[in-house]
């Protein structure tokens, strides 16, 4: 069956509340391990991972950082507006905006949208912080397909937008956690590895390592390397249509640098063993591959821009994972690159071939989306079984929740 055809509603299972972790453990790396090899289970404690792993082999993370993108305005009614910051308008420019003086403009979703009734007024917000004080403006310029275009605008005009995000903003915890933040929350929700601001969610299977599991990590030889993938609150988006044809894939902007990219090459042509921790890692690694074969087959030239369903239309090509990486390091060294750079939109459903991914480090995942489809990708059937497993072994779930290690 083609994986337009796939029906969402074959991947349920009922998720009590109760079995959402609100909170996360007290220590990172002991929260529960499930592992799935060889169509078997076993349970483990995470600071315990490294048995599992394979020696020589090489684990990718993605070192994104969650942004303060929640900006809640009170109007002078009393009427409180929530903006939502996505992405900046040219999505590929997270770091231009970040540094942008006086003002910028973003791509937002709209809280209570029917306060803000008239298109012409501008919001004002004005922050107390510890770099002094902050005026903020929000004015709508236009409406998109699915969200709004908003201009931002400060005094004073000297800070960097990153700065006064970080003041105005709140934490975007998942609205499934359905509480407020508390101080805790701006630790650890975010990896000890974030690095590149741009993300509205959390990579949470990443928020399990230690500098401890990092040690344990190393005395294998196994190698860390690092990309981002920005993660845009489309990963919280449930899939509505009754089959994955209708469904709109959320596209994320990539990097990944040119070192990376050999030592991808490296292992492969040694045939060791490539680990993903998290979804994000895992599509942005499956998508390299498919613009490495694009750039071969003469679809695609620089940048990478990899659409939902660009796997299942190239089914004929018999391109190799080491022809693909190397068609991308070619291409960027003729261009004078030191860093692939782009987007996905790629959506990984059960049927899909992996290309590079061996091994995957995730979390426990919501009924009926994209995440869900990934793993059944990966693992089959044995999906079910998987999450039978931990629901009957109270194991913990979603962002805060447990963790698992799952096999090809």
């Amino acid at each position: 069956m083609h994986q337009k055809k796939i029906n969402i509603k074959d991947f349920s299972y009922d998720l009590p509340d109760e079995r959402i972790a609100k909170f996360p453990m007290p220590d990172r790396d002991q929260s529960k391990l499930l592992v799935y090899k060889n169509d078997a289970i076993t349970e483990n404690i995470f600071s315990h991972i490294d048995e599992y792993l394979p020696n020589d082999s090489l684990i990718v993370f993605n070192n994104t950082k969650v942004i303060h993108a929640r900006l809640l305005f009170q109007k002078p009614t009393g009427a409180q507006i929530e903006i939502f910051c996505l992405e900046p308008l040219d999505h590929n420019d997270f770091q231009l905006s970040f540094n942008s003086k006086k003002s910028c403009q973003w791509k937002c979703l709209i809280g209570n949208l029917k306060r803000w009734k008239e298109a012409d007024e501008i919001l004002v917000k004005n922050i107390q912080s510890p770099i002094g004080n902050i005026e903020l403006k929000a004015e709508r310029i236009e409406k998109t397909e699915d969200a709004f275009k908003i201009k931002f605008s400060w005094q004073p005009e000297e800070l960097h937008f990153a700065e006064v995000l970080h003041h105005a903003g709140v934490l975007p915890l998942p609205p499934y956690l359905n509480r407020k933040n508390i101080d805790s929350d701006e630790e650890r929700y975010q990896t000890v590895y974030a690095k590149h601001e741009g993300s509205v969610a959390a990579p949470t299977a990443g928020l399990h390592f230690t500098e401890s599991v990092f040690g344990k990590l190393k005395q294998k030889n196994i190698q860390q390397l690092f990309l981002t993938l920005h993660v845009g609150a489309g990963t919280f988006k449930p899939i509505k249509t009754d089959t994955l044809s209708e469904h709109v894939m959320h596209e994320e902007t990539v990097s990944i640098s040119r070192n990376s990219l050999e030592e991808i090459l490296n292992h492969l042509v040694q045939k060791k063993s490539i680990i993903a921790v998290g979804t994000t890692s895992t599509r942005t690694l499956e998508s390299i591959y498919w613009h490495g074969v694009q750039l071969i087959t003469g679809k695609a030239k620089s940048e990478m821009h990899i659409s939902q369903w660009t796997p299942y239309e190239n089914l004929e090509n018999n391109f190799s994972c080491i022809e693909s990486i190397e068609a991308i390091l070619k291409n960027l060294a003729s261009n004078n690159l030191d860093e692939l750079q782009g987007s996905t939109q790629i959506i990984i459903a059960p049927g899909y071939q992996f290309k590079i991914v061996d091994i995957l480090i995730t979390n426990f995942h919501q009924p009926e989306n994209t995440l869900i489809l990934l793993i059944a990708a990966f693992v089959g059937e044995s999906w079910r079984k998987i999450y039978d497993h931990a629901l009957q072994n109270n194991f913990r779930f979603l962002s805060y929740g447990d963790s698992s290690v799952l096999f090809r």
